[in-house]
């Protein structure tokens, strides 16, 4: 049994903690937000996540959530930094949370200790910006006198199958030693490979690589979905025939934007990154532009349709469905939703907005209050509450359009009940 302290209990931290803890681990839990604790203190997930909820009331206190380091960093045989590292307004990386998290683990770790980043890092941030916060408490990494090392998260927040325990990770260390260090702890709590990579330059860069493959396939298809549009091509169809070949394709779908922690941040630490060494990825930041665009393409989905009834989108009573920034989670960071609520309301619409999920941030109460004050919905997250609605309120409320930024409604019955219909590249 090891004692490991997890700096971080958001999304990817608490799982973890809650791995380490089920695999028998005394586990410390370290965090400046003190909401958080209490709530893990008693049992209780402070994130909207069923499998976090489940492990901890069965866990019963087996994971001690503080705000002191000094209670936790000096007893831990391994460490691990789960924190936030977002992009500024300028879209360039803020290490922040990072560098004052190994700033206070560095005062109070004890030498022969692991220590792991797994927040998401751009290739050289270990080396660049965490090592000389760490040399600065006189510790001599390459001496193996801590152990330091990356294992990117690969969370993916609500996904019943792909759990923390069944993902498979890659880990690089600054030495041999670290790296093993690091395999062997993660081999001990997962039942899935865990691959060591020649160094921590390219644990950082897989990361940066997963996510970044998807923000440009997503791109892709959200260009094409807008092509196939103007020609009157069904984008879901196309997609659907697609997958029919059995190699080099796989499918990604449109819809109103791209949100979350990694794919619409990563590339951005890459974009930097070859900024710095003197690279320009062109492809990144086309990708990017493309898929930032997609909150003001879904809003002039809106504005056309309602030129055909001859009217306008000042004054319009438009209802958004969803704030969260996937389906059936309360995750809201780098949400589209927020993008397209403010165009609405910029462009002179009265917003009304609704997320079951997300209930601080909406302005009505529920889903039959939404509808019963607007005439247009605008649907950005694909909530199992709304793929299952009765679509009859529809008609009942008198809804006349419905902007489907998801492509996850009924399509022809909306449409046979009159009210107009356009989704992602399928109108």
């Amino acid at each position: 049994m090891k004692t490991i302290t997890i700096v971080g209990l958001g999304y990817v931290g608490l799982p973890l903690a809650c791995l380490c803890a089920e695999k028998g681990h005394k586990v410390y839990g370290f965090d400046v937000d003190k909401s958080k604790i209490d709530s893990v203190n008693k049992n209780e997930s402070p994130i909207e996540d069923e499998y976090v909820a489940g492990k901890l009331r069965s866990l019963k206190n087996k994971i001690r959530a503080t705000t002191d380091p000094k209670e936790c960093i000096p007893v831990s045989d391994v460490v691990i930094v789960c924190v936030p590292t977002p992009v500024d307004r300028n879209n360039s990386p803020d290490l922040t949370a990072v560098m004052n998290s190994v700033s206070t683990v560095s005062k109070f770790i004890r030498q022969g200790a692991l220590l792991v980043i797994e927040s998401t890092i751009y290739p050289g941030t270990i080396e660049e910006v965490v090592l000389p916060i760490l040399q600065k408490e006189k510790f001599n990494i390459q001496k193996n006198d801590l152990l330091v090392a990356h294992c990117p998260e690969r969370i993916d927040p609500g996904n019943k199958k792909w759990t923390i325990e069944m993902l498979p990770r890659v880990v690089g260390g600054i030495t041999k030693e670290a790296t093993q260090a690091a395999a062997d702890f993660y081999r001990g709590i997962l039942n899935a490979n865990v691959l060591e990579l020649s160094s921590v330059k390219a644990a950082e860069a897989t990361k940066i690589m997963e996510n970044t493959f998807r923000d440009i396939n997503i791109a892709f298809v959200n260009e094409m979905a807008q092509s196939f549009d103007k020609a009157g091509i069904d984008i879901l169809e196309v997609i659907k025939g697609a997958s029919t070949k059995p190699f080099a394709f796989m499918p990604h779908y449109p819809g109103s934007g791209v949100g979350g922690h990694c794919i619409s941040q990563d590339p951005y630490y890459m974009i930097e990154k070859g900024r710095q060494f003197g690279f320009n990825h062109e492809f990144l930041k086309l990708a990017r532009e493309i898929n930032n665009n997609m909150p003001h393409y879904t809003v002039e989905l809106l504005e056309n349709e309602l030129k055909k009834l001859k009217k306008a989108i000042k004054g319009a009573k438009v209802g958004v469905l969803g704030i969260a920034y996937k389906a059936n989670v309360d995750d809201v960071r780098e949400s589209p939703a927020y993008e397209v609520i403010n165009i609405l309301k910029t462009r002179g619409a009265d917003v009304f907005v609704f997320d079951p999920h997300v209930q601080k941030e909406s302005n009505v109460r529920d889903l039959d209050e939404l509808l019963n004050k607007s005439d247009y919905l605008v649907l950005v997250t694909d909530h199992k509450e709304f793929k299952s609605m009765d679509l009859e309120k529809l008609k009942k409320h008198k809804i006349l359009v419905v902007i489907d930024g998801r492509n996850c409604l009924d399509k022809e019955k909306i449409k046979s009940m009159g009210i107009a219909y356009h989704g992602i590249g399928r109108s």
